[in-house]
């Protein structure tokens, strides 16, 4: 092939996807637009259910979890958002024994990457599709996720 032909066959071949490309945007310019009028419509809007938007302890009707403080999750978060603060009690047959007092978390620096989560084997943490976290200050996204006189599942001991 002789450098004539190589330049039309380039040419032709360059405009063909340019007119490949043109009919997509033109087919896509015309296709019905799908917009969600946030926040008029906040009581219908539903996320979807792997949507990941806050990290919760899970506590039953009577306020008991499942966290048993062993540090895994707090290991397994990348950038530190995970600090959890816990008592060590000596049980009656003489064992020590970890009982969760503060478990905090920081949707700040939260990068929803779900390790926490699928390291717990406890499974006493989960995650939400809850989308609403905006505030003024850094301060207000850091929370305690276990609640005033919750207490292990199982146990007598509250914290």
């Amino acid at each position: 092939m002789n450098s004539v032909q190589q330049y039309f066959s380039n040419f032709f071949k360059g405009l063909a996807s340019l007119l490949k490309g043109m009919w997509i945007t033109l087919v896509e310019f015309f296709t019905k637009k799908v917009t969600e009028k946030y926040p008029e419509n906040r009581a219908t809007l539903k996320m979807f259910d792997r949507f990941r938007g806050e990290l919760i302890m899970l506590h039953d009707e009577n306020n008991e979890h499942h966290c048993v403080a062993c540090g895994i999750c707090e290991m397994n978060c990348p950038n530190d958002t995970i600090h959890i603060e816990f008592d060590m009690v000596t049980t009656e047959d003489e064992k020590k024994k970890k009982v969760l007092r503060r478990y905090m978390y920081d949707h700040g620096s939260c990068l929803y990457c779900q390790l926490c989560v699928r390291a717990c084997p406890h499974h006493a943490i989960d995650f939400i599709p809850t989308y609403e976290h905006a505030v003024f200050t850094r301060e207000k996204l850091i929370e305690q996720l276990n609640k005033p006189g919750s207490k292990l599942a199982g146990s007598d001991a509250k914290v």
